[in-house]
C-alpha cells in the first residue's frame, strides 16, 4: 500500500509517498520551507504544493506540530495561533479534494519508529524525543500510542523544557554540544522519575549528530538514536494515512456453471 506522508513542522514542510509495508520513501522527498506568518490558508497552500510536486492522487497521512484531537488542532507553539480549534482534517481535506487523516507529528515520527526504526520489537514503555525546533514526544505501553503527550513543556528551571533543551536552542545561542547535552541530560532525568521509560529514542534534527552528545548523557535507562532519522515523521505519517483506507474488496469466486437440466 502507497501513501502520501506530509510531514508539516515548525521549519519546514516535506513529503513522499512510502510503501507502508516496508517504510520505504518512493522516490525523493520535497521540502518547502514553513511560511511565516504560519497562518492555516498559508500552511496549508504549501502542502498542497507538495502533493501537486508528486502529483498524487491516492491517500495522504499528514503529521503536525500541535495536539491533534479529532482531526482538531489544540495548541500553537511551534505555529500560528490562529490554527487553533481548526479541523485541520476537514480543512486538508477540502484542499487535497480526499479524505486525510492528521495527528501529531511527534506520535506520526514514534509511529515509524516503532514499526520499521530503534523501537521494533520493543515492549514495555518507549518514549521518542524529538530535538528539534522544539520538543516533541510520543510514548509506547506495550506497543500502543498514548497519543498526544506534549512532555516538551515539562517545567525545568522555570522554562518550558523544549526553551532550554530543544535543538533550535543549541544553534541559535550557539552552546558547544557538551553544554547543550547537560541541558539534554537534565530533561531526561526529569522524563525518568515521572516515567521510568525502558527505552527512549532521540530522533528529530539532532539525530543526525548523536555521536557528539548522546555518550555525554547520564540518564539511567537505555537511549539510542532515531533509525529513521528526518524520514521517520514522512513515514509515521503514511502510516496514520493508511489507518483509514479499506482493505481491498476479495474478489468473489466465479459462478458455477450449470448443468442445463431442469
Amino acid at each position: 500500500m502507497q501513501v502520501l506522508g506530509l510531514d508539516i513542522g515548525g521549519t519546514g514542510i516535506k513529503g513522499a509517498p512510502v510503501d507502508t509495508q516496508t517504510g520505504e520513501l518512493i522516490g525523493e522527498r520535497f521540502r518547502i520551507l514553513t511560511p511565516q506568518p504560519s497562518t492555516p490558508e498559508a500552511v496549508l497552500t504549501t502542502a498542497t504544493e507538495i502533493v501537486r510536486h508528486f502529483d498524487w492522487q491516492g491517500a495522504v497521512g499528514c503529521g503536525f506540530p500541535s495536539v491533534v484531537q479529532n482531526g482538531i488542532v489544540r495548541t500553537a507553539a511551534n505555529i500560528d495561533q490562529s490554527w487553533i480549534d481548526i479541523n485541520i482534517n476537514q480543512r486538508l481535506g477540502q484542499q487535497l479534494a480526499r479524505s486525510v487523516r492528521v495527528i501529531n507529528d511527534a506520535d506520526a515520527a514514534g509511529l515509524a519508529e516503532m514499526r520499521f526504526g530503534a523501537g521494533k520489537g520493543h515492549q514495555g514503555v518507549v518514549l521518542l524525543v524529538t530535538l528539534g525546533t522544539g520538543i516533541g514526544t510520543a510514548l509506547f505501553a506495550n506497543g500502543q500510542l498514548v497519543s498526544n503527550t506534549e512532555l516538551g513543556h515539562l517545567e525545568i528551571r522555570g522554562k518550558d523544557a523544549e526553551d532550554r533543551a530543544a535543538d533550535s536552542v543549541r544553534l541559535r545561542k550557539e552552546l558547544s554540544w557538551d553544554k547543550w547535552a547537560k541541558r539534554v541530560d537534565e530533561y531526561l532525568h526529569t522524563i525518568q522519575r515521572l516515567l521510568w521509560p525502558d527505552l527512549i529514542i532521540i530522533g528529530g534534527g539532532a539525530s543526525k549528530e548523536a555521536d557528539k552528545f548522546l555518550p555525554k548523557l547520564t540518564v539511567k535507562c537505555q537511549v539510542v538514536p532515531a533509525q529513521l532519522l528526518n524520514q521517520a515523521g514522512i513515514v509515521g505519517a503514511a502510516l496514520a494515512g493508511a489507518v483509514d483506507i479499506p482493505p481491498p474488496t476479495p474478489k468473489k469466486p466465479a459462478p458455477k456453471p450449470r448443468s442445463g437440466k431442469a
